[in-house]
């Protein structure tokens, strides 16, 4: 494993009851890379990402980080190690607000998250830290906004904020743009864009728009194994990727820079 890998899998495959979800795959994620992992419905990339934060174990295969096997680390070593998968750690208190739910994953860094008998004026140290964060997720204004009042695009960027409150070396975002118009997809790409400047991002997405014009090295996976890897412009072009993708995806595929 070179230096300048910080994630990488060996083989890893897994089975549910004789039905292989993810089948020897070898990913290379680059440091300082975004990385995407794409596919039809169905082909792993769920499943991979799973794997990788421990959710579920592998049947057979190893994960290596910063060079350490990490293949039999528990959920919670993964995240001490700076492996933090965005949106399975979202901004969960609705009636708190923003700069709060921040303040909040401040506090489960600093492993002090069920302190609650603690004078609320002990927060307030982690107060210009997390106004940073929002500063970071362009949230400023945001501050004392309670949450479940945020438009839907603005809650993915809190839960980015939150994700960065854990100090993640590599984030995983699990389909960052579902579910959103336009505009928020242009806002939560231009996001993950300045959030990845100093980090490592792995994602799943499905928008290939966002992927054409962000991800540095894209992994395409079909029925759990990998089917081609390489940039955009390389693997939207591979024969078998575009039958992967054939009607209307494949038309997104080979469209998205248009």
């Amino acid at each position: 494993m070179t230096n300048d890998c910080i994630l990488q899998t060996q083989k890893l495959s897994k089975e549910f009851k004789g039905f292989v979800a993810v089948d020897k795959v070898d990913l290379s994620v680059r440091r300082g890379s975004i990385h995407a992992l794409i596919g039809p419905n169905g082909a792993g990339k769920t499943t991979c990402f799973n794997l990788l934060t421990k959710f579920i174990k592998p049947t057979s295969g190893v994960i290596l980080f910063n060079g350490q096997d990490i293949t039999q680390d528990a959920p919670a070593q993964i995240a001490r190690r700076g492996i933090i998968r965005s949106f399975q750690i979202s901004a969960v208190f609705p009636h708190l607000t923003v700069l709060e739910n921040v303040r909040v994953a401040l506090q489960r860094k600093l492993g002090t998250s069920f302190h609650f008998w603690k004078p609320e004026t002990s927060l307030h140290k982690l107060n210009d830290r997390a106004v940073q964060l929002l500063a970071e997720v362009d949230l400023e204004s945001y501050a004392d906004t309670v949450t479940v009042e945020l438009a839907y695009g603005r809650k993915r960027a809190l839960e980015i904020a939150t994700t960065l409150a854990m100090e993640p070396e590599l984030m995983l975002l699990d389909e960052p743009t579902q579910g959103m118009g336009l505009e928020d997809v242009d806002r939560i790409r231009q996001l993950i864009k300045k959030v990845a400047a100093n980090r490592t991002v792995l994602m799943v997405e499905h928008n290939m728009s966002v992927v054409s014009s962000i991800a540095d090295t894209i992994t395409v996976l079909q029925r759990g194994a990998t089917l081609a890897e390489g940039p955009y412009a390389e693997v939207s072009k591979n024969p078998a990727v575009i039958e992967a993708y054939m009607g209307s995806a494949n038309n997104e595929l080979v469209g998205a820079h248009g």
